[in-house]
């Protein structure tokens, strides 16, 4: 039996509101294509912006080799950033609005100018960005026990659930990108380390990426839009309580709690 995927895209958004986890989307569907996946997400998204949420960005995802070892895939994903996914730095996030969340380090890029792929090089990224913050990204899943492959998580937004960015704005000649270090700290301990190159060996890298993928949907980035690069470590699991802070050697700290 086919599953629409209008289907497939309210069995997420349900999972989301009674925070009960789903079997794998690709167990409903096990031929589901990698673009009916991206199908599935754009009309969770839509039906979102159809009852007042607003795109104030993207994300990439699985860009570290600790992240795709971590979720058995080969290749980077992208979601949709909403502005009701943005918690402040230093803030609070209850426990309870999320189902299973993990928490990564990563460098975000505002942008000014419009990106149009499908030729979009690290030079028009760097070109078209206003600056670039220290953020962390609290990823989460609708699939229960986090058992997905590609087409889950790129379905399930690629697995977004928060994001908190940093105070610092560094403007791109004063950054370098590749070699910025990042320690990741829950409750004031060390847990890893990462560095910029650690996402596919350059951020920007990822942003063009971005661009470029999203001109096969007729999607561009828009000035104004804040872009998660990626993890440059992996993601390490949230409960209430946890206090998670990333500092980086340039781009400052950034910190959020769980309770």
């Amino acid at each position: 039996m086919v599953i629409k995927t209008k289907e497939l895209s309210d069995l997420l958004i349900s999972a989301e509101k009674s925070k009960k986890g789903i079997t794998p989307l690709t167990e409903f569907q096990p031929n589901l294509t990698v673009e009916a996946a991206y199908q599935i997400q754009l009309d969770t998204i839509r039906i979102k912006q159809e009852n007042g949420e607003m795109i104030s960005g993207k994300k990439i995802g699985l860009t570290s080799l600790a992240m795709q070892e971590l979720l058995g895939v080969d290749e980077p994903d992208y979601g949709h950033l909403l502005h009701s996914m943005e918690v402040e730095n230093k803030g609070m996030i209850s426990r309870q609005q999320l189902l299973q969340p993990k928490v990564e380090g990563e460098i975000a890029f505002a942008l000014k100018k419009d990106l149009s792929g499908p030729n979009v090089s690290v030079e028009d990224v760097l070109d078209a960005t206003d600056y670039m913050v220290a953020a962390l990204e609290v990823v989460d899943s609708r699939i229960e026990n986090w058992k997905i492959k590609l087409c889950d998580t790129v379905a399930d937004n690629a697995s977004s659930g928060l994001y908190v960015l940093g105070e610092k704005m560094i403007p791109p000649p004063l950054l370098n990108l590749k070699e910025e270090k990042m320690s990741f700290f829950k409750n004031g301990k060390l847990v890893n380390e990462g560095i910029g190159k650690a996402a596919l060996g350059d951020p920007a890298y990822c942003v063009a990426w971005l661009a470029n993928k999203l001109s096969e949907f007729g999607i561009s980035l828009k000035a104004g839009e804040i872009i998660l690069s990626g993890a440059l470590s992996a993601a390490v699991n949230a409960e209430a309580g946890d206090e998670f802070e990333a500092k980086f050697q340039t781009l400052g700290e950034v910190k959020v709690r769980f309770q």
